[in-house]
């Protein structure tokens, strides 16, 4: 009796429904959507405030802006994972 009830939970557990997981992809989101725009305005700043650092500042923005988008690359094949299943 047991086995049954745990594989039903098992079948069910595995599907998740796509809308939902839309729905964190998106929320999912704005995490990166923040950071690229922290990243720049940072950039911004520290290039008016000393615009001979400039050079240095685009080296070290571009990695910090590369990281961040890999986690907004990873959330969405995470949806697709999640709506696949």
């Amino acid at each position: 009796m047991s086995n049954i009830v745990l594989a039903q939970a098992a079948d069910t557990a595995g599907a998740i429904n796509p809308g939902l997981a839309a729905i964190g992809y998106g929320l999912g989101a704005i995490g990166p959507g923040v950071g690229v725009g922290l990243i720049w305005a940072a950039v911004i700043n520290g290039t008016a405030r000393q615009p001979e650092a400039q050079s240095q500042l685009m080296g070290i923005a571009w990695i910090s802006f590369v990281l961040v988008e890999v986690l907004a690359l990873i959330g969405l094949v995470v949806y697709f994972i999640a709506s696949a299943a």
